[in-house]
């Protein structure tokens, strides 16, 4: 009894013992749990900046692309007739569909805008993006300013008046003067040393988003593109372009603003975006397009050149000159009688038919004139190299001349007969230049 009682009892405390102690180590392992857990979190920070390749060129030019935007004359009137052939005639006796020949007169023409109007009124018919490629000037696409009556930069919250100095349409480029615009412009790159897999940096104002960045690389080079557009007089084109193919993102608004390499360069201009195919439901994504900038440098030189030499834009205006003639003078003149024809007065020539210029109504018999070989009906599209939209224009290049001085006249012909014409797309013809001796005449004309 007494051994069986004290083999009990040893049982007993060894079970308190073991009982003891993993209570104790329980306790021990919560104290420390508690102990890890109040003990403060040290977070790990780095100190190395991963710098983007595009940064320093993003920083150096974003400050270079501004906004450009369209604004055009409404007319409720011009918006009456849904036939752009309402009318059609004209053509006989040379009047192109703007009255009687000395646009005196509006026929029938859809397109003409009647003196008694005073509906109209400018509203904003596009936006697009601009680059500062010299101080005051812009470039941008031609589609961008297309029809303007009046165009605006913006950069930052700040608008400044811009005027039109030069395009050239079957390139889809544009140069505006931008009087006080204090931006710093851009270096010209070479797109002639462009390689497939290059970076390319696309800055504009997509959508309105000011200064938006996009990153690509260049796609392809050389890329035909096929488009319609007009010549520097206004007639219709079929053009095909060499341009640069680019997967960064190009969207609306973009048009007219930068592409740039990782050195901050300006290397091409973003004109359009291909979103789906003619012959397929398929979209597409990442096929982008944009003009390269040495294309544009000649244009450039030219304008620029042009406009540092001659500040004042506007010719000065001649007491002696009015439309469909002269006062009397003794200037020396061709002896010609013109009168203005472009697409606010001819449907012919907004729909590219023919080209914008002076047209010749009269040529005075044994004239500087007829005896270099212009005939009535030929439209003056260009005076000693400069290009011609009014008859003014014809008027104020003559006014320095002097008896014995010569002027290169370039014009345009119809060729076959006017008359036989249906549609604007029949009308056939080609440009030529004379060289004009100015002699004093009897009467007055140019």
């Amino acid at each position: 009894m007494t051994r069986k009682f004290l083999k009990y009892f040893v049982s007993i405390s060894l079970a308190l013992v073991l009982a003891i102690t993993g209570a104790v180590a329980l306790m021990q392992r919560n104290s420390v749990a508690s102990a890890e857990t109040a003990a403060p979190v040290t977070l790990v920070e780095s100190s190395t900046v991963v710098a983007s390749p595009f940064t320093e060129a993003v920083k150096k030019v974003h400050g270079s692309v501004v906004g450009v935007n369209n604004y055009a004359n409404y007319s409720s009137y011009n918006n009456y007739y849904s036939n752009p052939f309402y009318g059609f005639g004209g053509f006989g006796g040379f009047d192109f569909g703007f009255g009687d020949g000395f646009g005196n007169g509006f026929g029938n023409d859809p397109y003409a805008i009647r003196p008694d109007e005073d509906n109209s009124r400018q509203v904003l018919q596009g936006s697009g993006s601009g680059v500062v490629v010299a101080k005051g000037f812009v470039l941008t696409n031609y589609h961008v300013v297309e029809d303007a009556s009046t165009l605006e930069v913006t950069a930052g919250e700040a608008t400044y008046p811009a005027t039109l100095v030069g395009h050239d349409e079957s390139r889809d480029i544009a140069v505006l003067k931008v009087e006080n615009l204090p931006l710093e412009p851009v270096v010209l790159g070479d797109s002639d040393a462009l390689n497939v897999g290059d970076w390319a940096i696309c800055i504009g104002n997509p959508l309105s988003f000011t200064g938006t960045t996009t990153v690509g690389v260049i796609s392809a080079l050389n890329r035909e593109v096929e488009s319609s557009g007009t010549d520097p007089y206004g007639r219709k084109t079929n053009d095909v372009n060499l341009m640069i193919q680019t997967d960064a993102a190009i969207n609306s608004g973009n048009s007219g603003g930068g592409m740039f390499n990782v050195a901050g360069e300006l290397v091409g201009i973003p004109s359009m975006k291909y979103t789906g195919s003619y012959y397929s439901s398929a979209t597409i994504e990442g096929i982008g397009m944009a003009i390269p900038i040495n294309v544009a440098k000649p244009l450039l030189r030219e304008v620029i050149e042009k406009e540092n030499a001659n500040p004042s834009t506007s010719a000065p205006q001649s007491e002696s000159a009015t439309e469909g003639g002269l006062a009397p003078s003794v200037k020396p003149r061709m002896g010609v009688k013109v009168t203005t024809i472009n697409a606010s007065n001819s449907s012919w020539v907004a729909n590219g038919a023919l080209p914008t210029g002076a047209y010749l109504s009269e040529i005075e018999a044994s004239s500087p004139a007829e005896k270099a070989g212009l005939l009535p009906g030929d439209i003056v599209v260009e005076v000693d190299g400069t290009i011609i939209t009014t008859s003014t224009e014809v008027v104020n290049m003559l006014q320095d001349k002097q008896a014995g001085d010569t002027v290169v006249i370039k014009y345009f012909r119809l060729s076959g007969d006017p008359a036989s014409y249906t549609s604007y797309d029949d009308v056939d013809g080609d440009y030529a230049e004379v060289t004009v001796e100015l002699a004093i005449l009897d009467t007055a004309a140019p």
